[in-house]
């Protein structure tokens, strides 16, 4: 157990292309393996507030499956309205063989 972080899977679980959603500590995080390379991004659409998961990946953009508005997996900005504030990015490692995240934004 890494103190404060939250376990999303074994590292071997999270394949090239595929996400995961894990709950941590009350924020939904969606944790992303572009490539070989993990990043996480809170799963919440900025414009209303839905869910970011479930809409298609691109590259590295997600597009949110209730309006379009499309955001950048690795930095959270906003791509494509009707979004204008990017959503949140968190730090992910791996470690113990397994992938981890965490909601940093209030240290």
């Amino acid at each position: 157990m890494m103190d404060g972080w939250t376990r999303v899977c074994a590292s071997d679980e999270l394949l090239p292309g595929e996400y995961r959603v894990v709950d941590a500590d009350g924020t939904a995080i969606a944790v992303f393996n572009l490539d070989g390379d993990y990043h996480a991004i809170e799963d919440v659409c900025t414009h209303d507030g839905g869910e970011l998961t479930g809409g298609i990946v691109d590259g590295h953009a997600i597009e949110c499956p209730r309006h379009g508005a499309r955001f950048d997996i690795r930095t959270g900005e906003v791509l494509c309205p009707p979004a204008w504030t990017p959503t949140a990015t968190f730090p992910v490692r791996i470690a113990d063989g397994a992938v981890w995240t965490r909601d940093d934004r209030w240290d």
